[in-house]
């Protein structure tokens, strides 16, 4: 008990903080260029902390950890890819955007292409992307707190819903600013601190387990470090590498189980609502396509080595960050393009620094509660490992201060969704007033929560990455060409977004019923990147060069506005009409940010 009161706090000091913080920024708020982009007056150094707490989702803070305990070096391409992204972002793509004018993603597109059409297309796939990743942060959430107390898992995700819509209700981008660098560090702090202690105690104990040595790089399945019961709450097919003898409640390969079963090497089925009590130091059970046993955990590709899906991983995380709409916001925020291009360099250092951590606790994770394997509920490994190495006052404590860094994860990666979904919404459907800005957060909060209630939760990391093949076949292809190819056409960038986002839903709805139905599609369906972020790039050129009649008429006067030195003063503002003058923005720059 004394545990869930010590997480219980922690959760809720965050919220609290949250939306103190919230409050105290948004009183400044009161123009439409406040909730858009926040004045464009947010320095480089707090736009980082912004980028960086917003970015880090809680698919960084508790996936990554899941995935290594599950997938071992494999799982390493996650936060590899989600770092390494900034880097072409910051090369090809920052400073222009911002230098464009634009305050919305398909702001960009009518700025580059002039058509009213490609600008209501992006409107569409950013709601799109933007609920397809919020869903599982309101879904973890939801679990997170359910772990805590005896509630549904709804609750969790209202709870961090209801706070989102209010801190963005209240100030838009200027207070969601401020929430997200906070959380930074916030969650800096809450996943380092905790890794520190953790492994201090492992090699204090001289690297023993229970009194045993312990390793991962041994041809030996991990093993329970105490009887052990679980409940198998969805159906689950697992792979047994060793003999091993346990007791069921329930059924098992198809058959009613109550008391002892023997399950030899090979697959078992488990269905759901069964318990399973395994006994101290047997053999533990992994969810089929996970590595049995360490030492092909520790080795890349050792496990079948699907090298399509990792490259097509790759390659989906590497264009997926420039695409993805809470992220380029963020670029409008900046005084000019010098700063989008710096605050990118400074979110590639803090990135670095962040994914440290969850895959040390990823490794320590596959020693100290193996269990995880069995119902393959891996994203629940960064709260339940302190417990299990530190029992007592100082385990709670650990875990309190991670459940903090996992509601500010839930918390700010929500808040830049909502407020890039609620910025297009207001400025496309809306006529950009503060009170559309309004309305449509509490849209872009509600219909997430009500899907994140409704549909069945998978692994986070893998949901979190169909974002980002999403983001990489429709927007990438149009901002790069869009900065670098004068020949682009509106109607080339419609047929690649329709070509290359279909592709991606399709995938989506396919991997989906193939999941709830045994799980028959091919790996290719959940990683679709490697193939349709190509034929996104095809069909833009291809019909671009079909239809030479629709490049704009001032393409030469756009590109050299997003290409030439800020100093020159040829950035123009496209929000004038909705803001007001350039006098009365003058005016409100006056309460800018804290200059760093």
């Amino acid at each position: 008990m004394s545990a869930k009161i010590w997480a219980l706090s922690g959760a809720f000091a965050v919220i609290i903080a949250t939306f103190y913080i919230g409050w105290r920024s948004s009183r400044t708020a009161s123009t439409a260029q406040d909730f858009l982009v926040a004045r464009r007056t947010v320095r480089s150094r707090r736009n980082a902390a912004a980028v960086s707490g917003e970015y880090l989702s809680a698919a960084s803070f508790l996936g990554v950890a899941g995935l290594v305990l599950k997938d071992g070096a494999d799982a390493l391409w996650y936060p590899i890819g989600f770092t390494a992204g900034y880097l072409a972002l910051m090369l090809f793509v920052a400073a222009p955007l911002r230098r464009s004018g634009a305050y919305t993603l398909p702001d960009f597109c009518e700025a580059r292409l002039g058509s009213r059409a490609l600008r209501g297309l992006a409107a569409v796939f950013v709601v799109f992307i933007g609920i397809l990743y919020v869903v599982p942060q309101l879904q973890l959430a939801g679990q997170a707190l359910a772990n805590i107390l005896p509630v549904p898992t709804w609750v969790g995700a209202t709870v961090v819903t209801v706070v989102v819509i209010v801190n963005v209700f209240g100030g838009g981008m200027r207070a969601i600013t401020v929430v997200q660098a906070f959380q930074y560090w916030l969650k800096l702090f809450a996943i380092a601190a905790p890794t520190f202690v953790m492994c201090l105690l492992f090699i204090g104990n001289g690297g023993l387990r229970d009194g045993q040595a312990t390793t991962l790089t041994e041809a030996l399945p991990p093993t329970f470090t105490q009887n052990t019961e679980i409940d198998v709450r969805t159906p689950v097919l697992l792979r047994v590498e060793d003999p091993v003898w346990l007791a069921a409640r329930g059924e098992t390969d198809g058959e009613p189980a109550m008391g002892t079963v023997y399950w030899g090497p090979g697959t078992h089925e488990v269905a759901a609502g069964t318990t399973l009590h395994f006994s101290k130091g047997s053999s533990v059970p992994v969810v089929a396509g996970a590595p049995a046993d360490n030492e092909s955990w520790l080795a890349p590709a050792s496990n079948g080595g699907d090298l399509f899906s990792t490259y097509s991983l790759i390659l989906a995380l590497f264009l997926g960050t420039m695409g993805l709409p809470h992220v380029l916001v963020r670029f409008y925020t900046n005084p000019d393009g010098r700063a989008a291009r710096r605050t990118t360099l400074h979110v590639l250092l803090l990135l670095s620094l962040f994914y440290l951590f969850p895959i040390m606790l990823g490794a320590l994770s596959r020693l100290y509660v193996p269990e995880l394997l069995v119902t393959g509920q891996t994203d629940a490994a960064v709260l339940n490992l302190p417990h299990s190495i530190a029992p007592g006052i100082l385990g709670d404590i650990l875990g309190a201060v991670l459940t903090a860094g996992a509601f500010a994860a839930f918390l700010s990666t929500s808040s830049g969704l909502v407020v890039s979904v609620s910025g297009v919404l207001s400025t496309d459907v809306l006529r950009g007033r503060v009170r559309d800005f309004r309305f449509a957060t509490a849209v872009a909060g509600g219909v997430p929560l009500a899907l994140a209630i409704a549909v069945r939760q998978t692994d986070i990391s893998l949901t979190v990455g169909m974002s980002f093949a999403l983001a990489a076949s429709t927007f990438c292809p149009i901002l790069l060409l869009g900065v670098w190819w004068r020949k682009l056409t509106w109607v080339g960038a419609a047929a690649g977004m329709i070509v290359g986002g279909g592709l991606v839903l399709a995938s989506l709805v396919i991997n989906t019923i193939s999941n709830l139905t045994g799980g028959w599609a091919p790996s290719v369906f959940s990683q679709p990147a490697i193939i349709t972020v190509p034929a996104a790039f095809l069909t833009v050129i291809l019909v671009s060069k079909a239809t030479p009649a629709k490049i704009p008429a001032d393409v030469a006067q756009i590109r050299l506005r997003m290409h030439a030195p800020d100093n020159l003063g040829l950035t123009r503002d496209r929000a004038v009409a909705s803001f007001g003058t350039a006098e009365e923005r003058s005016r409100l720059a006056d309460g800018r940010h804290r200059k760093e």
